[in-house]
């Protein structure tokens, strides 16, 4: 089993348009500073699950049938914005996996196109899209209705939390019986003097590190003020780092 993060930015990406703070002008002359929406890809054997539909180059990404499902989180653009002209595709047929959509998906579903809209999945029932991987959707904090996913296969446990502000206590009671090796998680803001209202803060995932006392915890779904802060500042562990578009977390490396 081997996730790739294809994108690790929150809505506004990085570097932010119009913005001249050193993280977004690093990333203008670094490339391999930029981040794109938040996205992941899941394989293992012949399986490619994408995670969010938030890229918008995904008919150049992707041919048709590389791609066994779309196992979506939720349904704010930055994370369905590409879905709107793959949907458009022919020779193809590819499901895909989420909760309720909140309203925001009602165009995709009525003209879905080579989309094959599964279903809505119910918190904490498990499936299998392949024998040996199991997927449980499990409930976020967020402003439309949200899954972060665990997936497991063999001894290996890597669960993927974005986007949430916190966890809801059922799901943090579910997560700490699992010993788990990696958590990826939301983290759009450095440390904030107020609580945040829709996605972590550093302060908040830290706390989440804490409370699941996972091997190692990977922060995602960064914004610019976030990067500007990791210049001037270091991480509170050492088993929590952070990520990069293209970052690949593989069962081997665990």
């Amino acid at each position: 089993m081997q996730l790739t993060l294809l994108g690790t930015g929150d809505v506004r990406q990085v570097p932010v348009y119009g913005c001249e703070c050193r993280a977004c002008h690093n990333a203008r002359q670094t490339p391999a500073l930029r981040r794109k929406p938040c996205s992941a890809l899941l394989e293992s054997g012949n399986l490619r699950l994408l995670i969010d539909g938030g890229l918008t180059d995904l008919c150049e990404r992707f041919q048709p049938g590389d791609l066994s499902g779309i196992l979506l989180t939720h349904y704010h653009m930055d994370h369905i914005q590409g879905l709107f002209h793959l949907r458009w595709g022919i020779n193809d047929h590819i499901p895909v996996y989420g909760p309720e959509d909140g309203g925001t998906g009602d165009d995709l579903k009525k003209h879905s196109g080579i989309l094959d809209f599964q279903p809505e999945l119910t918190a904490f029932e498990s499936f299998s899209p392949q024998a040996g991987l199991s997927i449980t959707p499990i409930p976020m904090q967020h402003s439309k209705p949200t899954f972060g996913y665990l997936f497991e296969q063999g001894s290996t446990r890597i669960a993927y939390l974005t986007d949430t502000v916190g966890l809801p206590p059922v799901s943090e009671a579910f997560l700490q019986q699992f010993e788990l090796d990696v958590v990826v998680i939301d983290t759009s803001l450095p440390p904030q003097p107020e609580p945040p209202r829709n996605h972590n803060d550093l302060s908040l995932s830290v706390a989440i590190f804490q409370s699941l006392q996972p091997k190692q915890m990977v922060l995602t779904h960064l914004g610019h003020q976030m990067d500007e802060w990791l210049l001037d500042n270091t991480l509170p562990y050492q088993e929590i780092v952070v990520a990069r578009d293209g970052m690949q977390i593989s069962s081997t490396l665990i």
